[in-house]
């Protein structure tokens, strides 16, 4: 975790716009099987598809209620992938699972902050927050950074959809995602290899094996990962170097069976990822400083200073199942014990050539988790759980933070003297302490009708502090006095499934949220209180739904419908420019100290980031058509409409001069007129995400000989949307990869070519909000700070078109 660092809507006029491309992409998935998975991402898995036989066993089974159930038994909208689905699309990062899930949007725009948007709404790791798209591994809450990173040897991946609260460990408002790794076979030898590598420098090695030490009682399985590549194939003219990632991790996992109904199963991963992404630029320069004309077509960067993430891990899992007869007593545990260490430019345009001001953050992320549950066997009229939760969190951030003294005057595109270097070392504990108590009951009093209720009682404690060492000068709180919070929410859910048929059931539930306030404790010093700690939030969501089958059970259906309406919703604003009041000099030698004080003056003196609230509603529907036609063809399609809008919020912003183009700060009458930065009415989107969104995948197979030859294809639609935060239209999208090989008898074997980004689109996929300037300091007593203009604006772009090849086996 780091502390450092809308729009309008998508018209049903810009959706018939569309409708060719549409057409055309359904067309595709039909004919020539490029489609998608959102429900049954599983369908080629021979114990999880339906196979035309009308058989209970055949359909997808899943753990997102806490207890094992048919997929289409969840009273819940639900996305689920089975490993050998992961394998054969060659997903090895978790972000690129969002290409199977309508709505759901995983990101890494610098190589270390993965932020992750669900039904609309987005989180950004900085924001020091609960997450609101939640993360388990094990069923263990882990961090973005280190569930990203890499993934290999998985058993099923689930996002569930909509407000978590009651039934896991953590609340979170928009969903979670759930990373179940494999277990050691307690009877046999099993184990798979897979090698793949592409034209543009990428290759990615994995493979588990597992061994029974003991039949049925005691088994191992180790686990392997090494991934390189280049990502979007960024090259560094200044350094003359190209941006790339490289991942090696192994996983041991021992599973014991002591006896009949006594399950233990422990896991172990080592990580270490290594990331030098430099980012993008693009835009006409500035010629006055000899920064050159640069296109998205050069895939170029400029920075001086290294922009690197390095990741290194520690991961325990402890999961523990023992049959008591009437009850089962369960218990799930981990530990985590991670450092996180960036490097990043804050000259990414190279404004002042020679210059390069490099922020150093190194955040330990130490964890321990215990869950304690009893549930009863009943499968009758009555059902319940009880348990109580237990996470902690420590480990000091450490900030060293370039606040150079840039001589300059205006009108000069460059520094008048030489800069005088000033440097200051944030410090942040981290101290996050929660408790809580939960329970759950399922009620069913006929055959057909099922009411489920589950709740939580939470004691959140945390204590954030951060303190700013300038050399030769006193520590300065940046948080005065610390911010020590303690919160007692109650989540929670209920649901009210009836079955009219086998192959129909329908659905209504409710859900409720919270996550906590927080101190942004990087903020800039002598800010207002409102920009430094945030309030809490909550909010409250209604979903109706209904699943069915059909030919045979051979295609499903799912639909549902929902609206969340937040309290405060907290986001992430970055980039805003502000204004800290005045530069003291205490040495009275013509270079300010650093030091702010007082009212704001009327003067940029930098940009910063802030955590903020303003209440919203998310309200759409999504739906899912999946199956097998034929024994020889699988395809699904799945659609989300979602708008998650701000209700009317006054939020921070940037506005800037008409006549000098310049950044200013517009007084606000609701906080006394005279404020740090500048707000704005919104009620814009939450997140830079389309309303509608599609996806598809789809495999036809030729003749059923030993040697089996296919052809599959996935696609994301996206269509264009308008970036109030950044005033850029982000522009459509049509994501296509095809894949075509030849699999053995049993799956034993199978080797395939693939293509991704078939168009070779290249579109932005986010952009700065203006472009890449330093705030140099004005010599003049009592002059505003000059800015220096790279000319440049930081993006990020679609990979480009790639070939590849791969091979697994099994056995």
């Amino acid at each position: 975790m780091s502390y450092d660092d809308l729009a309008n809507d998508f018209s049903w006029e810009e959706m018939m716009k569309g409708k060719l491309q549409i057409n055309k992409l359904l067309l595709l998935a039909t004919s020539a099987t490029c489609g998608f998975s959102a429900q049954a991402w599983a369908q080629e898995s021979a114990q999880n598809v339906a196979t035309g036989a009308n058989r209970s066993d055949a359909e997808i089974v899943v753990t997102a209620t806490r207890r094992v159930q048919a997929l289409q038994d969840v009273p819940m909208s639900i996305n689920v992938a089975t490993g050998e689905q992961i394998e054969r699309l060659k997903i090895f990062d978790i972000k690129d699972v969002q290409q199977l899930a309508p709505g759901l949007e995983l990101r890494n725009d610098n190589g270390r902050n993965n932020t992750a948007t669900l039904r609309g709404v987005s989180f950004d790791p900085d924001q020091g927050t609960g997450p609101a798209v939640d993360l388990y591994f094990n069923e263990v809450p882990v961090d973005a950074q280190t569930a990203f990173t890499a993934i290999y040897d998985v058993d099923q991946i689930e996002v569930l959809r909509g407000p978590q609260g009651g039934l896991r460990g953590r609340t979170a408002p928009s969903g979670a995602i759930t990373i179940r790794t494999r277990r050691p076979n307690l009877s046999a030898i099993e184990g798979y290899a897979q090698a793949t590598g592409t034209e543009d420098h990428a290759f990615n090695v994995q493979g588990g094996v597992s061994l029974p030490l003991v039949q049925d009682k005691v088994a191992i399985r180790a686990s392997m990962l090494v991934d390189g590549n280049r990502g979007a194939q960024i090259r560094n003219i200044t350094r003359d170097d190209w941006s790339q990632s490289r991942t090696m991790s192994g996983r041991l996992s021992l599973a014991l069976q002591p006896a009949e109904g006594f399950d233990i199963n422990l896991m172990y991963q080592y990580l270490n990822a290594d990331n030098r992404v430099y980012p993008q630029i693009f835009g006409p320069g500035n010629a006055a400083i000899g920064n050159p004309p640069i296109g998205l077509d050069d895939r170029a960067a400029l920075a001086e200073g290294r922009s690197r993430f390095i990741n290194n891990s520690h991961l325990l899992t402890l999961d523990l199942n023992y049959d008591l007869g009437p009850v089962t007593l369960a218990f799930v545990g981990g530990h985590q014990e991670t450092k996180l260490t960036q490097y990043g430019e804050n000259d990414p345009g190279n404004a002042i050539h020679g210059y390069a001001p490099t922020q150093v953050t190194r955040s330990p992320y130490n964890v321990d988790t215990a869950e304690l549950r009893l549930l009863s066997n009943n499968e009758g009229f009555f059902n319940w759980t009880i348990g109580g939760y237990y996470t902690k969190q420590t480990g000091n951030v450490t900030v060293d933070r370039p606040l150079d003294f840039i001589p300059s005057l205006p009108g000069v595109p460059v520094p008048v003297a030489p800069i005088f270097p000033v440097a200051g070392v944030i410090t942040i504990p981290v101290n996050a302490e929660t408790m809580a108590l939960a329970g759950s009951v399922r009620l069913k009093p006929t055959d057909q009708l099922t009411f489920e209720a589950a709740g939580r009682y939470s004691i959140i404690k945390s204590r954030q502090s951060a303190v700013l060492n300038i050399p030769g000068l006193a520590p300065i709180s940046i948080l005065n006095p610390a911010f020590n919070y303690k919160a007692h929410p109650f989540t929670g859910s209920a649901t009210l499934t009836y079955e009219f048929s086998p192959d129909l059931t329908v659905y209504a539930a409710y859900g409720r949220s919270f996550r906590a306030a927080t101190a942004g404790v990087g903020v800039p010093q002598n800010t207002s209180r409102d920009l430094a700690i945030s309030k809490q939030e909550r909010s409250d969501s209604f979903e109706v739904g209904f699943k069915t089958a059909f030919l045979d059970r051979r295609v499903s259906l799912d639909v549902s419908a929902f609206y969340q309406k937040f309290d405060n919703f907290i986001s992430r604003f970055t980039g805003i420019a502000t204004d800290q009041g005045t530069n003291l000099d205490f040495n009275n030698d013509g270079i300010p100290d650093g030091f702010f004080v007082g009212p704001p003056d009327g003067t940029v003196d930098t940009n910063a980031d802030y955590n903020y609230n303003g209440d919203a509603t998310v309200k759409g529907i999504e739906a899912t058509i999946a199956g097998r036609p034929t024994d020889y063809w699988d395809v699904s399609v799945s659609m989300s409409y979602v708008k998650a809008r701000y209700d009317n919020a006054l939020l921070p912003c940037n506005t800037v001069d008409p006549v000098t183009g310049l950044p200013v700060i517009v007084p606000e009458p609701a906080f006394g007129g005279v404020n740090n930065v500048s707000y704005c009415q919104r009620s814009s989107r939450l997140a830079d995400v389309p309303n509608f969104t599609l996806t598809a995948n789809s495999e036809i197979r030729f003749g059923s000989g030993p040697v089996q030859p296919f052809i599959r294809g996935l696609i994301n639609y996206r269509p264009s949307v308008f970036s109030e935060r950044q005033q850029f239209r982000y522009s459509h999208r049509e994501l296509i990869n095809l894949f075509a090989g030849l699999r053995g008898d049993e799956n034993k074997w199978e080797i395939s070519a693939f293509v991704r980004n078939v168009l070779n689109q290249k579109k932005i996929t986010n952009i700065g909000t203006s472009n890449s300037t330093i705030t140099g300091n004005n010599v003049i007593p009592g002059g505003a700070g000059v800015i220096f203009d790279s000319g440049y604006r930081v993006v990020n772009v679609t990979n480009p078109r790639e070939f590849g090849i791969s091979g697994s086996i099994r056995f």
